[in-house]
């Protein structure tokens, strides 16, 4: 073997507390890769928003490697051709990256591990994005939590390493770097129209801007965050979703930081922890389920008569006649059409709405309020709303997004969630009651201008009352 290692970074585009990077880096010359990989199977494609981080984080990454002495390869492809091709060429002796935990990333890695044994080379893998390996973390009976609350109690009650600092340069750089593609090649920025400005005024992706904003969330946000995180108008929240959804910040780097301050603000740190944990929870369950984006953890709610765009086509009976009317469907589609443009008539979700698609990003108490309408008041499948989600956000995940969906829905880990609907307009009264949020982003609020709510939110909750209710028991 050489002394050349490769370091395979995926959702992981940092250099501090970076375990795999550290390990290459005590070992010899280092070749750092990323791959673009659309089509290892089970792999979801990036939406929209996220290609344009990713390009952006890419580049903040190169920044970052550059001062380490460490080249950056970019490749395109399925992993288990490209890793061990460039490992050929790099004539090196060992590959090593950071473990992921969704089912199609798993199998990708699995098959590169056992390629690389097999050609004699060194392959390992490490503990870089969780705080605790899924496979660890089990109840009384050996099996996953269902329910958050134990989950929690079990994660919060572990001491968790501390983060490894940046490694030091290396004198020089490797003797063979293999070529790689040139990061414009791979077209994750929008063409024209370029809807992305409003993201790079809002966003500046990498480590640095992360942690300059984990910094700053501490010392001055941390105090207050248990009393306002629930205010959309307020600066309260961390901001760190799409930091710590790319690897810039890791949840180690994240859970010590709060931990300094805890007795300066221990509601707030108790607060945001917990707001880690749950992160954990939907990457813990995207482990034990890993369609988790596309099959109802209770599958009792099969049954459930949500609409969806396959409903256009129509249903036939066993009269052959149309199982939904033609009215039905179109009247469907255009709520839904309403919702993601933020024309619902309902001011905080149509505010949530222009946020998200002119930041790609939205308060977390607004995207349950808005996801609870769609769901449970325009009778829209769920998985519309992930998926619409998936494309406009910068912090999708393939756990968080699809996990706090099926939260929201019903369908998924909750232990009382049939009758949880969000009312939208009590939610703008409680969480936006001077309308700053509102106004901010719907300026046509208060005017003859801005639509009448689309849905009498009564009739539609009864009706999501009555479809949860003539759903199958669970079975035993």
């Amino acid at each position: 073997m050489t002394g050349t290692s490769i370091v395979w970074f995926r959702d992981d585009l940092r250099v501090a507390d970076h375990p795999a990077l550290h390990a290459a880096m005590d070992s010899g010359a280092v070749v750092a890769l990323y791959v673009l990989d659309e089509e290892s199977p089970g792999i979801r494609a990036l939406g929209g928003a996220a290609r344009w981080w990713l390009h952006r984080a890419l580049e903040a990454l190169q920044d970052e490697l550059d001062h380490l002495n460490v080249p950056l390869v970019l490749r395109r492809g399925a992993a288990a051709a490209v890793v061990p091709a460039v490992a050929k060429e790099a004539e090196a002796g060992s590959v090593y990256w950071n473990r992921r935990y969704g089912g199609g990333e798993r199998r990708a890695d699995t098959a590169v591990k056992a390629l690389l044994r097999a050609s004699g080379l060194q392959a390992e893998s490490f503990q870089g994005s969780l705080l605790h390996e899924p496979w660890e973390l089990t109840n009384r009976q050996g099996g996953a939590y269902k329910v958050f609350t134990p989950f929690w109690k079990e994660l919060s009650s572990h001491d968790f390493r501390h983060p490894l600092p940046v490694p030091g340069a290396q004198p020089q750089a490797p003797p063979t770097i293999p070529p790689g593609d040139r990061l414009e090649q791979w077209a994750l920025l929008p063409g024209e129209p370029d809807w992305s400005k409003p993201l790079a005024e809002a966003w500046t992706p990498g480590a640095p801007a992360g942690h300059e904003l984990l910094d700053a969330f501490a010392h001055d946000a941390l105090a207050d965050y248990a009393d306002q995180r629930d205010r959309p108008a307020a600066p309260a929240t961390s901001r760190l979703s799409p930091y710590l959804r790319w690897g810039h910040v890791s949840p180690f780097e994240v859970w010590h930081a709060i931990g300094r301050r805890r007795r300066e603000a221990p509601g707030g740190s108790a607060s945001f922890a917990a707001e880690l944990g749950w992160r954990e929870f939907a990457w813990h369950q995207l482990y034990h389920h890993p369609d988790l984006a596309t099959v109802n953890l209770r599958p009792e709610f099969d049954a459930y008569p949500w609409w969806s765009p396959s409903a256009m086509n129509g249903s036939a009976n066993d009269d052959g006649e149309a199982g939904e009317s033609a009215d039905a469907r179109l009247s469907s589609g255009l709520l839904l059409e309403r919702w993601q443009r933020g024309l619902t008539g309902f001011p905080l979700v149509d505010a949530g709405q222009r946020e998200l698609w002119a930041t790609g990003w939205m308060h977390n108490r607004v995207r349950m309020v808005s996801a609870s309408l769609l769901v449970k008041n325009l009778g829209v499948d769920w998985r519309i709303g992930e998926q619409w989600f998936w494309d406009t956000l910068v912090d999708a995940d393939p756990a968080s997004n699809p996990f706090n969906w099926q939260w929201v829905a019903g369908s998924g880990a909750d232990a009382s969630p049939f009758f949880r609907i969000f009312n939208p307009v009590t939610q703008a009264k409680t969480h936006d009651p001077d309308e700053d949020y509102v106004r901010r982003w719907v300026p046509e609020f208060g005017t003859a201008e801005y639509p009448v709510p689309c849905v009498d939110l009564a009739e539609t909750r009864q009706a999501a009352l009555e479809g949860y209710r003539s759903l199958p028991r669970k079975q035993s």
